[in-house]
């Protein structure tokens, strides 16, 4: 039985963080005492998604121990990039022609009310694939947004392929999509690693959906701290603080 207005949100938690402290997994280092995947997991429950799925795989026994019962997990064994790990998800949802909301267990404070207006947006523009971006004061990192004189999204660049040029655009890709799930299906097995890092981005989907004149639309985060992911101690650290000051 496939619905179109299903909205099923997949969060990505497979990775180990290298540059943390420690051998456990990035996502159950803890902000405030409660793991990172947590956090992402209460969102989507937050939101009332029809299912929710956790791809996991560094030392995954140990994120999936703590994981809501009602959570779906998709495997990937091992860590190809953010398009693989689509890929190991896929079969979670290749039941349904509804909007997939792509997460990750690295960001803890992202607000339900953004990820709705990003959702509404989704629906209003009757995209294939609509994306959250932030304005970075400094984007080192992240990829760049690409627009059109028109102000429509062209794609997207990775920092390290980016022209010295396009360095200079602080408008970022968060990595957080909504896609509608027929065309993301219908173009997963077309990503390729042919990449600097030899891995399968998601970002690339959303190249070619625009290469097909399908509609990419676009929605920027109000606080760039919400997009914030957890790569370092320090990281963590940043937003413990933001989450303090968050909660007055």
């Amino acid at each position: 039985m496939t619905h179109n207005n299903e909205i099923i949100g997949v969060a990505l938690a497979a990775g180990r963080g290298t540059r943390m402290s420690g051998d456990l997994p990035k996502v159950l280092h803890t902000l405030a005492g409660k793991p990172l995947v947590l956090y992402v997991t209460d969102l989507m429950k937050s939101l009332g998604l029809s299912r929710s799925i956790v791809v996991t795989g560094y030392k995954h026994e140990l994120v999936d121990a703590v994981l809501p019962e009602d959570v779906n997990v998709a495997y990937q064994e091992q860590q190809l990039g953010t398009g693989h790990a689509v890929q190991c998800a896929a079969p979670l949802f290749r039941d349904s022609s509804g909007t997939l909301l792509l997460l990750y267990g690295d960001v803890p404070l992202l607000r339900a009310s953004t990820l709705r207006a990003m959702l509404d947006e989704h629906a209003r523009a009757d995209a294939s694939v609509t994306m959250l971006t932030a304005l970075m004061e400094d984007p080192t990192g992240y990829g760049r947004v690409l627009r059109d004189p028109d102000g429509s999204v062209r794609g997207i660049i990775e920092h390290k392929d980016a022209s010295d040029e396009q360095k200079f655009i602080n408008e970022i890709n968060t990595g957080i999509y909504c896609f509608s799930i027929p065309d993301l299906l219908r173009i997963l097995s077309r990503l390729s690693n042919n990449n600097v890092q030899g891995e399968y981005y998601i970002t690339d989907a959303v190249g070619i959906l625009r290469h097909e004149d399908k509609t990419v639309a676009a929605l920027t985060a109000a606080d760039p701290i919400e997009i914030q992911g957890v790569n370092t101690d320090l990281d963590l650290a940043t937003l413990e603080k933001a989450l303090k000051e968050r909660r007055g």
